[in-house]
């Protein structure tokens, strides 16, 4: 996707994004990887139903959640990137980060791992590897938590832009889902989430190849909008999720959210 394309497209769900939500809903800001993993659609209904009020899902990337959030467009935000969500507390657009869960991410590629990265000392090292053997990456190139990650152990590989030519790294600028089904197509090398992952269902001739590297390590955090900024704001829905989402009943569907006997996400609020 060009990047007046991809300029189109995020003013596009920013639009939407800003149309009038239905009375008296909290807008909740998320990402493509909480939709993507399946738990979005375990947890919504039972916050629902125990809050009673209902909940607009805005699923976007990191950034384009930071950018609803900096508009006041949206209630409460949950997203994967501590700096951005740092940010946003600087700025008084959010209140403040609580942790509610985590998982990581993984490197997964051809199975045949011609850059040979199984092996590798590090998530940097196997990035090298990739460069070096030039074969296929996809990006998801959309300013989310995943992609600012992946350029972030790109810059501790020490490997810039300039060695990251088309010709074997691919920015396609979309979701988890949709970066997930270009890699399998192309049989190229991706940076995801482990729950996308794991329900991922055309994976093709990939295969996870590289895990476990702290560097890896994947928060997710719920930043309430501050109505001391914008005075429309659901704050009084927003502080009743937060609660629900590090009580009890949601660590239980967070925990006993499993595939295949595995565990998508680990619940650490406090």
């Amino acid at each position: 996707m060009s990047g007046a394309a991809r300029g189109w497209l995020v003013a596009l769900l920013m639009l939407l994004a800003a149309l009038p939500a239905r009375a008296g809903n909290l807008r909740w800001a998320v990402t493509t990887t909480f939709r993507n993993s399946g738990l979005a659609a375990v947890l919504l209904p039972a916050a629902e139903a125990d809050l009673g009020f209902g909940i607009d899902l805005l699923v976007v990337g990191t950034g384009q959640a930071a950018g609803l959030a900096r508009a006041g467009d949206v209630d409460a935000l949950m997203i994967h990137a501590r700096e951005v969500e740092e940010a946003l507390v600087a700025e008084g657009v959010a209140t403040h980060r609580r942790e509610i869960m985590y998982n990581d991410f993984v490197l997964v590629g051809p199975r045949g791992d011609p850059a040979g990265i199984r092996g590798a000392a590090s998530a940097a090292e196997a990035l090298r590897r990739i460069a070096k053997a030039r074969t296929p990456f996809v990006s998801r190139g959309d300013d989310s938590g995943t992609h600012k990650r992946e350029l972030a152990l790109w810059q501790a590989a020490g490997i810039g832009p300039e060695a990251r030519p088309v010709a074997w790294y691919k920015a396609v600028g979309a979701g988890m889902g949709t970066a997930l089904n270009i890699a399998s197509g192309l049989a190229a090398y991706l940076l995801a989430d482990r729950a996308s992952w794991l329900t991922f269902a055309h994976k093709g001739e990939l295969a996870l190849l590289y895990a476990g590297d702290p560097a890896l390590f994947n928060q997710y955090a719920f930043l309430p909008v501050d109505p001391a900024r914008f005075a429309h704001v659901e704050a009084e829905k927003a502080v009743r999720l937060e609660a629900w989402l590090t009580g009890a009943r949601a660590r239980a569907l967070i925990e006993g959210y499993r595939l295949n006997g595995v565990a998508l996400f680990t619940f650490n609020a406090r």
